[in-house]
């Protein structure tokens, strides 16, 4: 990993609103985004003056796009390290630098930068320490382009999954818009760097006791070929590669509670 310091992080990091007492930093993990961080990143800092982009050696001109804003501070990763990598570099970040809560959201536009104030909203009702996007809870508008069959069905499944084990009652395992209270998400010392990081999460955090809620946010496709890419192109090594984390994290062999959902 190389963290490239070109500008430095403001020496009184300006809460997210003027009416909040806590210092929030918002970080946007990049992979390939060209068509759309410039527009993103531009929407993000109409709300926050602290913004990191963690860009996952991206190949398609991303990388000189990040350099254009001179607001935000970078990693750049010189190979892909993955999904779960680039968020676990942003939790570390946000920790030296003393933040108190970190933002994440995707920078494909699936995220609408808007909702950050309904993030900020609910963090200060200090009932939390994962405050998660949900797409699939009520009260909401939706994109005009449905999701991919495969990705809903099995993002329902594992979360029924999940749901067994945990006293959370999830009903969206996969939503990358979340708000995290950095002292208590660095005290799960995650490591899974793939697409999977978030089973790791929910399960280290449940275990943790952390306080976790979720909020609607809107599930909005724009482009529905767009693929996982390699092997996870297939539903079924998708869903083995997320059970493998089940298993591990787990301790034991949940294939059995697969069979009723």
């Amino acid at each position: 990993m190389e963290i490239v310091q070109m500008y430095p992080m403001p020496a009184q990091k300006r809460p997210i609103s003027r009416q909040s007492a806590w210092s929030t930093l918002i970080a946007l993990p990049v992979f390939n985004e060209f068509k759309y961080v410039n527009d993103v990143l531009r929407e993000v800092h109409r709300y926050c003056d602290n913004i990191l982009a963690v860009d996952d050696g991206s190949t398609d001109g991303t990388s000189k796009e990040l350099e254009r804003h001179n607001y935000i501070r970078i990693i750049s990763h010189k190979e892909n390290q993955g999904y779960g990598q680039s968020l676990i570099d942003a939790f570390n970040f946000a920790g030296c630098h003393k933040f108190d809560w970190l933002i994440t959201l995707d920078c494909d536009y699936q995220h609408q930068p808007t909702y950050i104030p309904h993030f900020c909203g609910e963090i200060e009702k200090e009932d939390a320490d994962i405050i998660s996007g949900s797409r699939y809870l009520p009260g909401i508008n939706s994109g005009s382009i449905p999701p991919p069959r495969d990705r809903v069905a099995i993002n329902k499944k594992i979360t029924r999954i999940l749901n067994r084990f945990m006293a959370a009652r999830l009903t969206d395992s996969f939503c990358g818009f979340k708000a995290y209270r950095v002292n208590a998400i660095l005290k799960l010392a995650l490591t899974e760097k793939g697409y999977g990081f978030p089973l790791q999460l929910w399960i280290r955090a449940n275990r943790a006791r952390l306080r976790i809620r979720e909020i609607p946010v809107p599930l909005i496709y724009h482009d529905p070929k767009r693929n996982f890419g390699g092997k996870f192109e297939k539903p079924e090594v998708r869903f083995d590669y997320y059970m493998q984390i089940i298993r591990r994290e787990l301790g034991h062999n949940a294939d059995k509670n697969a069979a009723g959902t």
